[in-house]
């Protein structure tokens, strides 16, 4: 398995500490402001750099488990700082992290393994999710965090919001709300000096169009999901609020593991049956941790909190993903696709079974050593079928701020 990284991701508070840095260093360039508060009272603070011109506004922390962005987002201020030309006709902001409540709960800063990773796992249901809310609750109830991030975008008005996102294991990609011509090149030639693979079939982008190899541009209103039983639609997410003002959304996703597996274009022989296959062992590996949670309930009578209310999220979407998959033809015929579709398959029930397992610890619960077996079988042989290897954190992070530089680049070209 991997090393231990030499860097490790930052804290929240390391985050705001270099921020405030920055400001201190630069006031005549940078200003560090709060511009709002999460569920529980933890500011949510917003970074500029540049006085005029058109905004790229820049989301770091909107996942909790995906860590690599707050490390870019401070080494894409510095780059702004460095170099006059990005700040011509250009000001960049930069929210520090859209969910401070939930990098509270992801707590593995420096995993060496995917079972250290999981051992550390968070993600919160997609209500909780700073983005994602508004595709599954009304607007009367979307979270503060929701609120200041729409709140800042419609003060900045950006041709370009860049969230920063990554995967556990796999490989790169970019989604967009709108195409951005000319990316898709240098995109993959960053990943390929980088030995970042780029995922050229990634499940989360399914029946999506691409501009190149790992580029999706997302569809437009209306158009049929791919997975129909998915809750949340990107369609509905704050990404889509900068169509207002003219601009558009990219997401950049890099993988804290890389695996080879997920960008071999080559067609797979029996599609449609590995997926069906891929489903079986969904439901069977998901009733797995349902009948531990089962099992538990009655002890935990009064025990809740996000870490319970997320994994139970992510067991009711085992049900209908499975029948997606058994019901529905694939969205992609490539042997890079069903690989995406075996590493969400895994994902699934592991991340249940981790967050689940966490409650059990703090509960001192009889069943957790069982699924203390369960979640340390599941992250090896994920690791193993995907012949995981760690992406330095640098370059992660070297391969994100490209990324960033270039959509802010073409999508200027775009709109001017």
């Amino acid at each position: 398995m991997s090393l231990l990284p030499q860097l490790r991701y930052p804290t929240v508070s390391q985050l705001v500490a270099s921020a405030r840095a920055l400001a201190a260093q630069r006031p005549a360039l940078c200003t560090l402001r709060q511009v709002g508060v999460s569920r529980a009272g933890r500011p949510l603070h917003l970074l500029s750099v540049g006085r005029a011109g058109r905004a790229v506004l820049v989301v770091a922390g909107a996942h909790a488990n995906e860590p690599t962005g707050g490390s870019t987002l401070l080494a894409l201020a510095e780059r702004v700082l460095h170099e006059r030309e990005l700040r011509g006709d250009t000001s960049w902001h930069f929210l520090l992290c859209a969910d401070p409540d939930g990098a509270s709960l992801h707590v593995t800063p420096a995993p060496r393994s995917l079972l250290d990773y999981h051992l550390g796992f968070f993600r919160p249901a997609a209500e909780e999710q700073p983005e994602w809310s508004p595709s599954v609750l009304p607007p009367d109830r979307l979270p503060p965090e929701t609120l200041a991030l729409t709140r800042v975008i419609d003060e900045l008005r950006p041709y370009l919001q860049v969230t920063l996102h990554g995967t556990d294991l796999g490989g790169s990609w970019v989604q967009l709300t709108k195409d951005i011509p000319g990316l898709a090149e240098p995109f993959a030639k960053s990943a390929a000096e980088l030995h970042i693979p780029v995922e050229t079939g990634a499940s989360d982008a399914a029946g999506w169009s691409a501009s190149g190899p790992g580029v999706h541009v997302m569809p437009s209103p209306g158009a049929g999901a791919a997975y129909p039983s998915m809750p949340d639609d990107a369609r509905q997410s704050t990404w889509y609020r900068t169509h207002l003002y003219g601009g558009l959304t990219a997401v950049v996703e890099v993988p804290m593991w890389a695996s080879d597996l997920v960008d071999d274009p080559a067609p797979h022989p029996a599609p449609a049956a590995a997926i069906r296959r891929l489903a079986r062992r969904l439901l069977r590996d998901g009733l797995e941790v349902e009948r531990v949670l089962r099992d538990a309930q009655p002890r935990l009578e009064g025990v809740e909190g996000p870490l319970l209310r997320a994994a139970q999220w992510a067991l009711d979407l085992v049900p209908g993903l499975a029948a997606d998959w058994m019901h529905t033809p694939p969205a992609d015929n490539t042997m890079a696709y069903v690989g995406s579709v075996d590493a969400f398959g895994r994902r699934l029930p592991l991340r249940a079974a981790a967050m689940l397992l966490r409650v059990l610890q703090e509960t001192d619960d009889r069943a957790a050593p069982r699924l203390e077996r369960l979640v340390a079988a599941w992250s090896n042989a994920f690791a193993e079928r995907f012949r995981a290897r760690w992406v330095p954190l640098e370059h992660q992070v070297e391969h994100q701020s490209r990324t960033v530089v270039l959509a802010a680049r073409h999508a200027r070209d775009r709109a001017a």
